[in-house]
């Protein structure tokens, strides 16, 4: 352990506690309106980590010099913080989210159930089964825009959009093991311990969809008293022109088959920006502003989680197959799983069992908290509007993902 290691696990205790915090600069923001903008800033949960990565920097800088910051800086790997920022921005555009809405409608039709119920359990279970295709992260962006006018709405009880939000973290978490190269965590070692498609599916991602399955058939059972019939419904939403709905459609599956090639996606986005605005009238404002936050986040837990290998990795180590699921469930809550998962990898000798079990739990505990899993910033930054102060609270976001933990957790075991 060097001087620098010690100030960076610092730091990234700090951080933690700061996301704790969020809710509480937010009320303070209410309490001093002289200084609600500097309040409203740190309560931003996106601008977390960021913040305490430029302190990072100036600390290294401090102790070992100003090049060799820089050179940490460059040595990091920002493709997955940008892969999500571009992913948002297209998965949310206006031809994409109503294509994908409309399919939704209409399969919600066809059930002998309520429409609005139905198509909340869909938004809760199908897509972020499809996430496994799509990647999480779009998945996560089009289920959080669908459900926010029915279930994330202030007139929805607190502590049932809670509820909704944890499943629909976890979900989105486990949801992406059907395949190997949808999900963060399943990147990480999928080439190194050579896993495919067909064994992802075989072995996680049947067991990963009974248990989405079950977290959002309970929650929607939960939800059916405050979900209104006119909620959500497609008044207001103009056909939109099938070739541009098309196009849109192509911009994302090419984003998603070059997610590894950030100079190819980032060129890819460039031109749909283009797109757009050639095509303005049919489309909606972009979310550039959030996914510029979510991207800011993610690189920050980068410049931080890369400092933290000399303490998570003897952890992951020397734990049992059984010990290493509930240690990894636990550990993904305070650290990205995909890094998790990555540390994992680099372990020789690793038995089949023990890969197996720390998969699981780092997926199982991908909604325990924001900084678990990538796509969740990205969740919380589109559905923040609909808590309480505008803002999301840990301690809430814990509880609500505390019951579909477990059914994952169970359904990995057995």
């Amino acid at each position: 352990m060097t001087d620098i290691q010690l100030i960076a696990a610092v730091l990234f205790g700090l951080a933690l506690a700061h996301t704790f915090a969020t809710k509480t600069f937010e009320r303070l923001a209410e309490r001093y309106p002289r200084h609600a903008g500097l309040f409203h800033f740190f309560g931003e949960v996106e601008v977390v980590f960021g913040l305490w990565a430029l302190v990072l920097m100036l600390a290294m800088a401090a102790v070992n010099g100003g090049h060799s910051a820089i050179a940490y800086a460059e040595s990091r790997t920002f493709a997955e913080p940008l892969f999500v920022f571009v992913i948002m921005v297209v998965a949310a555009s206006k031809p994409v989210l109503e294509t994908i809405r409309a399919a939704i409608a209409l399969l919600a039709r066809l059930a002998p159930l309520r429409t609005s119920l139905v198509r909340a359990w869909l938004c809760l279970a199908l897509v972020p089964l499809t996430g496994s295709l799509i990647t999480e992260p779009a998945a996560m962006t089009l289920a959080a825009l669908m459900l926010a006018p029915t279930v994330f709405r202030k007139a929805m009880p607190e502590w049932l959009k809670y509820g909704a939000l944890g499943v629909l973290f976890v979900n989105v978490s486990i949801g992406g093991t059907l395949t190997s190269f949808a999900a963060p965590p399943v990147l990480m070692v999928a080439t190194t311990w050579q896993w495919d498609s067909a064994f992802m599916a075989s072995t996680f991602g049947w067991r990963a969809a009974l248990a989405v399955v079950v977290n959002a058939s309970v929650i929607t059972f939960m939800l059916r008293k405050h979900i209104d019939d006119a909620d959500g419904t497609d008044a207001g939403h103009t056909p939109m022109p099938p070739l541009v709905a098309a196009i849109h459609l192509l911009f994302l599956g090419a984003v998603v088959a070059f997610a590894h090639h950030p100079v190819i996606f980032m060129g890819l986005f460039m031109f749909f920006l283009g797109f757009t605005q050639a095509y303005e009238q049919y489309q909606n404002p972009l979310i550039l502003r959030e996914g510029l936050l979510v991207g800011f986040f993610l690189a920050g837990l980068v410049m931080l989680g890369g400092m933290q290998q000399w303490w998570l990795q003897p952890i992951v180590s020397r734990l049992e197959p059984t010990a290493l699921f509930f240690g990894a469930v636990g550990l993904t809550a305070i650290t990205d799983n995909a890094a998790l998962t990555y540390l994992g990898s680099l372990i020789v000798g690793l038995a089949a069992h023990a890969k197996y079990m720390l998969l699981a739990g780092a997926v199982a505990g991908g909604g325990l908290t924001i900084i678990a899993n990538a796509p969740n910033p990205a969740g919380a930054a589109l559905l923040r509007d609909g808590f309480e102060d505008e803002s999301i609270g840990v301690a809430g976001l814990l509880a609500g993902a505390l019951g579909p933990t477990l059914v994952a957790m169970l359904a990995f075991l057995m």
